[in-house]
């Protein structure tokens, strides 16, 4: 079914997620890590219980699920993670969520700080069980400069690299809690392989380091992402051919059993996984010119793109459509300058500025390409009332799947305090 014949059926905007194209990442990826290596799909790029599903079904050996709320354990959850699967990580999770967690049967969890291990101790003992921690360390070097950086500076995540030294009290004897391994992510859509490449090296040395300082052996290391897709603009997934070398060379080194057995390493990933198998289809609204600039008001904005995508900007304000996109297919339309805006009553609703375009009119249909992280779930999607885009699936070409997120406002109780 073609985007026309998708965006007549369902409305616009309207999100699609080509399912087939989650398996091509699967595998590209799989392919492009050593063997022994797990993954955890981080659910924050798409939480979409298909699309989840689409990663756990086509992730060769183990596939796990990275989640950091009971709202993002319980899409993993319908997408067939098994809870003892799942890894829950944030620096501010609450007494509730982590009893909710162990209620329905977490039991690995990335520890931020001693008092994020001490909550994750005390409700694993209420809940009558034992949680297996990461330690996630803040490595005090870092390497990279193409990316969003998340080591080497203060930070509210992880511990210090520099002060976990035996016998690190407040870590190895929590009540509660078992110290199996080391989470590291140090860095997040490294557009450079070096730069990945140097980021996952040193997280292995500083892993080895931090087992000798603090007297332990881990049984896990989770070496986080960085993986980079381009994101609401035409372009392609990296292929990365230089990282399993060079991942296998830094574990020969540092942590040889792990060709053995009896140490898992691992991977996350979100937006390479999924980024490139969604499409947002947008049609133009209106067209207006204002002092020389023209634009195309879209009726979709940043309640349904990117307005918080965590790409470390506020707004994909680079995104671009699709080249085969709308007018594009009518030659006798010459191009212009316009930028791209949404149907908000705000300034800030751009999705596109000073874009070069064909001459769009009024019912064209537009699509953004690449948003299948970070796309719906990561926008302002209550702001101003707006209806949700409807979210489609296809498999094989076919649809599989058509729904939408409704919000919907319930009564809440007070808390028995007795």
């Amino acid at each position: 079914m073609n985007r026309e014949e998708l965006a007549a059926r369902y409305g616009t905007p309207l999100y699609v997620y080509d399912l087939d194209r989650v398996a091509d990442a699967c595998h590209d990826l799989t392919a492009a890590l050593p063997e022994r290596f797990s993954l955890f799909y981080a659910l924050k790029a798409n939480p979409h219980p298909r699309v989840a599903e689409a990663v756990h079904e086509n992730v060769p050996g183990t596939c796990r699920a990275e989640i950091s709320s009971t709202g993002e354990l319980a899409a993993a959850l319908a997408a067939g993670f098994p809870a003892a699967d799942c890894l829950y990580t944030g620096p501010g999770k609450t007494a509730g969520e982590l009893a909710q967690a162990i209620a329905d049967g977490v039991r690995l969890f990335s520890a931020e700080s001693p008092g994020d291990l001490r909550r994750i101790g005390a409700a694993a003992l209420a809940g009558g069980s034992v949680a297996d921690c990461l330690i996630r360390v803040n490595s005090a070097s870092a390497t990279a400069s193409t990316s969003i950086r998340m080591t080497g500076t203060p930070s509210q995540f992880g511990f210090d690299s520099e002060l976990l030294d035996a016998p690190a009290p407040g870590i190895l004897d929590v009540p509660g809690t078992r110290i199996v391994g080391a989470h590291f992510f140090p860095l997040s859509n490294a557009r450079e392989e070096d730069d990945l490449i140097a980021e996952f090296t040193n997280s292995i040395t500083v892993a080895a380091d931090v087992e000798r300082r603090l007297g332990i052996r881990l049984s896990l290391l989770d070496l986080g992402g960085g993986f980079a897709s381009p994101y609401a603009a035409p372009g392609q997934r990296p292929r990365y051919t230089r990282l399993r070398a060079a991942l296998e060379s830094a574990l020969d080194e540092h942590f040889p059993r792990w060709r053995t057995g009896g140490f898992e390493i691992a991977c996350e990933s979100g937006r390479y996984l999924v980024g490139d198998s969604g499409s947002l289809l947008t049609r133009v609204v209106n067209t207006k010119v204002s002092r020389g600039k023209t634009f195309h008001v879209l009726d979709a904005g940043i309640n349904t793109l990117g307005g918080m995508s965590g790409l470390g900007r506020l707004l994909p304000t680079s995104a671009r459509p699709a080249e085969d996109t709308g007018a594009t297919a009518e030659p006798e339309r010459p191009s212009a300058t316009a930028s791209l805006v949404g149907p908000l009553c705000t300034p800030g609703d751009i999705l596109g500025r000073e874009l070069e375009l064909p001459q769009l009119c009024a019912d064209d249909l537009v699509t953004l390409p690449n948003v299948g992280a970070y796309g719906l779930t990561a926008s302002l999607l209550m702001f101003l009332g707006r209806p949700a885009p409807t979210e489609v699936t296809l498999r094989g070409g076919a649809v599989a799947t058509a729904s939408r997120i409704e919000h919907i406002r319930v009564d809440v109780p007070p808390r028995n305090l007795d």
